[in-house]
């Protein structure tokens, strides 16, 4: 009734199946692996406060003044 090919072609999906699963668990690992060095790695870092005030003053945002005084205050409160 069934002939040898039958048999192959239940035994070629059972591969195909192992072949699916196994490429859904690496890309799983993958996609955790991509996502936790995005996080830390490409994150930028945030400015400090002083960091902040010398870019604003070198932008020319603050007048020497307003820089020494807000500087002077930033290291005062450290």
């Amino acid at each position: 009734m069934f002939n040898g090919m039958h048999d192959g072609w239940i035994w070629g999906m059972h591969f195909g199946w192992w072949i699916i699963w196994i490429l859904v668990i690496v890309g799983v690992v993958w996609a955790i692996n991509r996502a936790q060095e995005g996080s830390t790695s490409s994150r930028p870092q945030r400015e400090t406060p002083l960091e902040t005030l010398k870019r604003r003053y070198a932008e020319g945002e603050l007048s020497t003044e307003e820089y020494e005084e807000r500087k002077e205050r930033l290291e005062r409160d450290r």
